[in-house]
């Protein structure tokens, strides 16, 4: 499964690079994620909760960062086994670009793969899914860098934590 989209970001590049580089982003913009450790050098672990279908698995895996330019492009790619569910494994192809007003363009290429059980759902479902998720990944990451217009209107995360609320890192790294 392949895909490819592009969204503008209301924030500098390099404020969009940093993020895309740091575990706690990735962790709150990855849908599932329970926990994710490690750095940008050396790769990161991650655990992700996700059902697909019928199929509710925990996957565990490596995210590692490759073809660094800063601060342009970067690739991101992922495996994950899921026991008895099977494997996820996949990667996205980054590149920032500075728009005319300031802001970030963050164009991306996606590839996924399953094994196992998931592949067993059928292309349709699989596709669908792995979709889904790219866009619900790149959207938390647009909210996580962008913040709302008024700090105020901002709404805390699921937890109640209030440093994740909408633009929490554009925030953290003006602070």
């Amino acid at each position: 499964m392949q895909m490819s989209d592009s969204r503008e970001i209301a924030a500098p590049r390099d404020v969009v690079w940093q993020a895309i580089l740091d575990p706690e982003v990735l962790k709150a913009c990855v849908p599932g994620c329970t926990e994710m450790t490690g750095s940008a050098e050396e790769g990161f672990e991650a655990t992700v909760v996700q059902k697909v279908g019928p199929v509710k698995a925990t996957f565990k895996g490596q995210v590692t960062l490759a073809d660094m330019d800063k601060p342009n492009s970067v690739t991101l790619n992922g495996e994950g086994k899921g026991g008895a569910a099977g494997f996820a494994k996949g990667g996205a192809k980054v590149d920032l670009a500075e728009t005319a007003d300031g802001g970030t363009l963050l164009s991306y290429e996606v590839e996924a793969k399953v094994g196992g059980k998931l592949a067993q759902l059928g292309s349709r479902i699989i596709d669908g899914f792995a979709k889904k998720m790219a866009d619900q990944f790149f959207q938390n990451f647009q909210d996580a860098v962008e913040g709302p217009a008024d700090p105020d209107a901002a709404e805390p995360g699921a937890d109640g934590d209030e440093t994740h609320k909408k633009g929490w890192f554009k925030r953290l790294v003006k602070g």
